[in-house]
């Protein structure tokens, strides 16, 4: 009786391992997905605070949970179980899908920039100063949500693709929440963080008040700062994942070329080769992030925006 209680105990001891290591393999695996889709985490972070800019202070928080919810069913509900049904019975779409995901990404942030540098930029935000209900904002943002939400689930698919399909979802769901957690947490504190200091700005500690004055006048530093990150970071993973794709499509000069650079950067430079051929490959992708989102730019605004205008397409 005694053996086969401690050979049960065994048994339950190795389970428990086995467990462990599952969840650490899990745990591991959203890690490297997450982070994959770091480039579409900032920019969805510095666009939601956006959509509560002008509303009243007890609003911001309950709309943005709102959003937050709306994301997680965008991914759960709907995103979720499309990708895995594409990946168990289509896997050959997910580069090309991706390669387009990517595409988006480097006109969104070429979009970006022209906006800055033409002045359309100012245009669009006095158009958003005119507030609409938060039915309507709460929906637009839930749609905006969609499209990045996608990208970050495609992309973190695309890491965990050789992974079993349970364990491939879990992964997914893993990555679904804490991505969403993070991401409207950030957010929740970045538009209360002007409310948390003209609060601190306003106490009789000399220290507390210059601490709070600091605070809001580096919320909209923050949010530029946010913004010039989102947009870096949408031009290097929308080309990187273009840059990979083409090479698994079997067109590879791109890639080679970037390879080659990164490969002499790294031998040239020693110690620091690793740090070095990072940043040249994180360049090279770049640069083909800035090329592929100024086509499709061209493109958009010859056909679709002027259409939208109002003006003849050819």
């Amino acid at each position: 009786m005694a053996g086969g209680l401690v050979a049960l105990l065994d048994d339950v001891a190795v389970l428990a391992r086995a467990a462990a290591a599952s969840i650490d393999d899990i745990g591991a695996a959203a890690g490297r997905a997450s982070i994959k889709a770091a480039g579409v985490v900032v920019d969805d972070t510095a666009v939601t605070p956006q959509y509560v800019h002008g509303l009243n202070a007890d609003r911001e928080l309950p709309i943005i949970r709102k959003i937050a919810l709306g994301s997680l069913r965008n991914k759960l509900l709907i995103i979720l179980p499309a990708i895995l049904l594409l990946s168990q019975f289509l896997p050959w779409l997910l580069t090309p899908i991706l390669m387009l995901g990517g595409a988006y990404l480097c006109y969104e942030g070429v979009e970006k920039i022209w906006h800055k540098v033409s002045g359309h930029a100012e245009a669009h935000a006095s158009v958003e100063e005119a507030m609409p209900d938060e039915k309507t904002i709460v929906s637009g943002a839930v749609r905006t949500d969609f499209i990045l939400s996608a990208e970050i689930m495609v992309i973190s698919l695309n890491e965990v693709a050789s992974e079993a399909f349970v364990s491939r979802a879990i992964i997914l769901i893993v990555v679904a929440l804490g991505i969403t957690v993070l991401v409207y947490g950030v957010v929740g504190l970045i538009v209360k963080m002007d409310d948390v200091g003209l609060s601190l700005s306003q106490k009789s500690a000399k220290g507390l008040a210059a601490f709070g004055r600091a605070l809001v006048k580096g919320m909209p530093k923050l949010l530029t700062a946010l913004t010039v990150v989102g947009t870096a970071a949408m031009l290097w993973v929308g080309g990187h994942i273009i840059l990979l794709g083409t090479d698994e499509l079997g067109f590879s000069p791109i890639y080679d070329l970037v390879h080659h650079l990164e490969e002499a950067a790294h031998d040239a430079t020693g110690a620091l080769g690793g740090v070095v051929g990072w940043i040249v490959n994180t360049v090279g992708s770049a640069i083909l992030g800035l090329a592929v989102g100024a086509v499709v730019v061209t493109v958009m605004n010859l056909t679709v925006h002027r259409n939208k205008d109002g003006a003849p397409s050819h």
